[in-house]
């Protein structure tokens, strides 16, 4: 392998934007580029090579273990759950993901859900469109309702980079914020609050945590009869830490204020998916999985994934989540 160019395999480029400039790494590679890979051509289209680049791909044991050559997964993204990481410890194959390039663009988009939910700005939008306002012979209309965020309680369940950007826009817009601890106990100390309280106080709760065993269906029935302030519920991470089903009633009966979700599981959710049927509401907002896209988070994501590539064949791994010591 140390004579001959190393093959890098990229699984999935159309998830970043044909727009975004990937540099070629610094070392003597051939670079194989699809744009899409279904199911059942993983395994074929890995099977030589020695790094692979996956970004929503599934990367299951089979596939792992019919690729020989394979020292390397470099993830375009920072989840990990589309990749068997037990089958890569045991292959001693390096995972290396993407950290810390969406401090801005996921928070600005959460916070742009929560201000047009907060403010009915779809809701009075759709209503203009439909001629409410030439309707109402006066200035203005009060159909839907305009809360302010300052002086609100803004829920955060997830202290990473991302729920820590989310929770210094919302002090600086006035709000109290919250971090949940771990949901049935742990994180309990001063700057947590028990998850059950968070449920129940807030007037905003966010979602920034990864989806785990532990954290499928952290929001269900439960949690909803929990919300009495009738809270917006923002979901910019992952699909499956809500039961969508749940939601939907919660939206229905008003348990919810209204809700804003970027994710879905799966995704594209097919057109009789249960938050495809909420669309009709006017205090919910479904966006295609976006809030990462913002040009100059995709670029960042785009460098760092080529820096992990050039740290790997180094010697000198970064941002390992498997096959070596985390780190």
């Amino acid at each position: 392998m140390a004579d001959s160019p190393l093959q890098i395999v990229f699984l999935d480029r159309e998830t970043i934007s044909a727009q975004t400039v990937l540099r070629a790494p610094s070392f003597a590679h051939e670079f194989i580029v699809h744009g899409r890979t279904e199911a059942g051509e993983v395994r074929e289209r890995i099977a030589q090579a020695d790094i692979v680049v996956t970004n929503k791909v599934r990367l299951d044991r089979e596939a792992i273990q019919g690729a020989a050559r394979l020292g390397m997964i470099a993830l375009a993204a920072t989840g990990t759950d589309n990749v068997d990481l037990a089958a890569c410890n045991e292959k001693g194959i390096v995972v290396s993901n993407i950290r810390n390039y969406a401090t801005h663009t996921v928070p600005e988009h959460t916070f742009a859900l929560i201000f047009a939910l907060r403010r009915s700005i779809v809701a009075y939008h759709d209503s203009v469109k439909a001629g409410r306002w030439q309707a109402a012979r006066q200035f203005c209309y009060f159909d839907y309702p305009i809360k302010d965020l300052a002086g609100s309680t803004l829920g955060i369940v997830g202290e990473g980079a991302l729920g820590q950007a989310v929770a210094a826009i919302g002090r600086a817009l006035g709000m109290r914020v919250l971090f949940a601890a771990r949901k049935g106990g742990g994180r309990q100390g001063s700057l947590y609050t028990p998850f059950d309280t968070v449920m129940s106080d807030s007037d905003i709760i966010t979602l920034h945590c990864p989806l785990t065993e532990q954290t499928k269906g952290l929001i269900g029935k439960r949690e909803f009869g929990l919300m009495t302030r009738h809270p917006l519920l923002i979901n910019t991470a992952r699909g499956g830490l809500v039961d969508d089903a749940a939601l939907g009633e919660a939206l229905r009966c008003g348990r919810l204020g209204g809700a804003g979700f970027d994710v879905a599981s799966p995704e594209p959710p097919p057109a009789d998916h249960p938050l495809m049927k909420l669309l009709d509401l006017p205090n919910f907002i479904l966006t295609p999985h976006v809030a990462w896209a913002s040009e100059q988070a995709i670029q960042a994501l785009a460098d760092q994934l080529i820096d992990n590539i050039e740290a790997f064949q180094a010697g000198a791994p970064r941002n390992v989540v498997a096959g070596l010591a985390a780190g």
